[in-house]
């Protein structure tokens, strides 16, 4: 992988930008935005995409494969960071002088001088994201924004509003949350991950804490997460605004009822709202009270601000349905570290009733599957009915020997909760075996697992046995 050089020089101006990975959901999204501004736009991605065609649609020149041919007349390559460094559009650009910068410095630049909302946290964050930004346009606010993925509703990840308000998830993942200048922070939990780039559990703290320092206006708080708690600690920002079920929590929920689609009671001093989502889970309401405490830091009522957080439906990826076959329902969610498997097997227990979870689990990364295997498999036995392993989508990591799904299979105490297999044609023939009406099935990663599930359900579609 590319790690970000926030050092290089962002461009006071931008005429012809070109993107390399633009068919992400990240990068699209800011490539749209760029359209939106009157800014030439080309790209590559290494396979064609919906993200890829509808670019092109909206006016973009994009390339399936990349070569150094692609690289146009343009002044200005954007980049994510899981492009190799060999990369001939890379390398020809860095050869020609032009302004290469991180994905993270071309949405810096977009931004400029808007009054900023950044959400980042280990988990949560593309959902909090999601329910802020349609909870403001919901109040009539017209905010830009770049999501981390699809929100439901609007059929998109970024938007370009009419506002002076800007709302982002800012990833951690690389410490380019530390560009942005934010206003209001809201930092939903802070649960070690990246340590590949961080180093260790101290470095990452740190890094949440300098961010919560740095926003001019506010912060915005868990009051329930070790982690969050530990990072609060360490901040010195004079206007904390704490959101949780902790007793002493400004902005504070009760009485969660997770039977069906969650509900709570949100207080926030002596006011009082109860709130339904449309999402379920009780994770979901702690991300709602995140952004209930956002909104009111805006200035929003609590009535208001619950109410328009009620409208949120969801992200796609996060246990988003994709269909029912012979009773039994196929869902994705995007979870990828054993936090975010807890909480997606928590929602999907509150509402699969008398039927069994069966989760088809791709570990993502290497270095993340050879720190963390136990507590997946932990988690996964824990909470699903019967797991089947996949094998490590590797990402930007070059493979490690003996790090594999098996690595997590085996570490399962009871081996008849669990069936590793390689071949996903295997997998889903197995899943169809297995599952019965009323059953949950739930893809879980997030690299392509989620393209697994139109084999899942064609096995469904087959009888038994053929």
């Amino acid at each position: 992988m590319i790690r970000p050089d926030l050092s290089l020089p962002i461009p006071e101006s931008i005429t012809a930008a070109h993107f390399i990975g633009i068919g992400g959901s990240g990068m699209s999204g800011l490539a749209r935005m760029f359209l939106d501004a009157g800014i030439r736009v080309s790209g590559s991605d290494r396979a064609d995409s919906d993200n890829l065609r509808a670019l092109v649609e909206a006016g973009a020149t994009v390339y399936v494969g990349h070569d150094a041919a692609n690289l146009g007349d343009v002044d200005t390559v954007i980049h994510t960071g899981a492009i190799w460094p060999e990369n001939p559009e890379f390398l020809l650009a860095k050869e020609r002088g032009l302004h290469v910068i991180h994905r993270s410095q071309a949405l810096h630049w977009l931004i400029g001088t808007r009054r900023l909302v950044s959400v980042a946290g280990a988990h949560g964050k593309t959902t909090s994201t999601g329910m802020i930004v349609t909870a403001l346009r919901a109040l009539d606010a017209d905010p830009h924004f770049v999501n981390g993925g699809v929100i439901e509703q609007l059929g998109t990840s970024s938007g370009t509003g009419s506002d002076e308000l800007f709302v982002i998830e800012a990833d951690e993942s690389d410490g380019t949350f530390l560009l942005y200048n934010t206003a209001i922070a809201l930092i939903t939990n802070v649960d070690p991950d990246h340590l590949d780039h961080y180093g260790s559990d101290e470095a990452f703290h740190e890094a949440f804490a300098r961010f919560a320092d740095a926003a001019t206006e506010a912060v915005v708080i868990s009051s329930d997460d070790p982690g969050a708690l530990r990072v609060r600690a360490a901040m010195a920002h004079p206007r904390v605004v704490s959101f949780g079920q902790a007793e002493n929590a400004d902005v504070r929920i009760t009485d969660i009822d997770t039977d069906g689609p969650v509900s709570a009671t949100i207080s926030h001093g002596d006011d009082s709202v109860r709130v339904q989502l449309r999402v379920p889970g009780a994770h979901n309401m702690i991300n709602a009270a995140g952004a209930i405490a956002v909104l009111r830091t805006l200035g929003y009522s609590l009535a208001d601000a619950g109410r328009a957080v009620e409208g949120f439906a969801g992200t796609v990826r996060r246990f988003e349905l994709h269909g029912v076959e012979r009773g039994v329902s196929v869902f994705d969610d995007y979870a990828h570290h054993p936090s975010e498997v807890r909480a997606a097997l928590e929602a999907a227990r509150t509402v699969v009733g008398e039927g069994r979870i069966i989760a088809i689990q791709q570990p993502h990364t290497y270095s993340r599957t050879q720190l963390m295997f136990q507590e997946f498999a932990d988690v996964l036995e824990e909470l699903a009915d019967h797991t089947v392993m996949l094998d490590v989508y590797g990402a930007r990591e070059d493979p490690v020997p003996g790090v594999t799904g098996e690595l997590v299979s085996n570490a399962f105490s009871d081996q008849d909760r669990v069936h590793y297999v390689a071949d996903w044609q295997q997998a889903a023939d197995y899943t169809s075996v297995i599952a019965r009406d009323g059953d949950y099935v739930i893809t879980l990663g997030c690299g392509n697992v989620y393209q697994i599930i139109p084999q899942v359900l064609d096995a469904l579609r087959r009888p038994p046995g053929a």
